[in-house]
């Protein structure tokens, strides 16, 4: 979860892209260059051998705005020892 976030404040679409299970992959990502990320709180992670939850407030302000949050539950699975992103749930915020 870490790497991606630090994979998103950098706009590093290839390592994004390589992480994202292939079944909900986006042929493309596309960053929106005012947007800046402040900071990542892991808020609880379930995990088992094959799979986990990753519930998280990641941080961010877009231009001179205020600042905003993303509160999500992901879901990762691991296949021959990598993980990869499937989803997520917009958790309220």
């Amino acid at each position: 979860m870490r790497s991606r976030y630090s994979a998103f404040v950098l706009k590093n679409a290839p390592y994004l892209l390589r992480t994202w299970h292939a079944r909900t992959r986006p042929a493309k990502l596309d960053f929106d260059p005012a947007q800046k990320w402040l900071g990542l709180k892991i808020v609880e992670v379930a995990q088992s051998d094959a799979d986990a939850k990753v519930e998280f407030i990641a941080r961010f302000r877009i231009g001179g705005g205020s600042a905003m949050r993303l509160h999500e539950r992901s879901r990762f699975i691991r296949e021959q020892g990598q993980w990869f992103y499937v989803d997520g749930e917009l958790r309220d915020p």
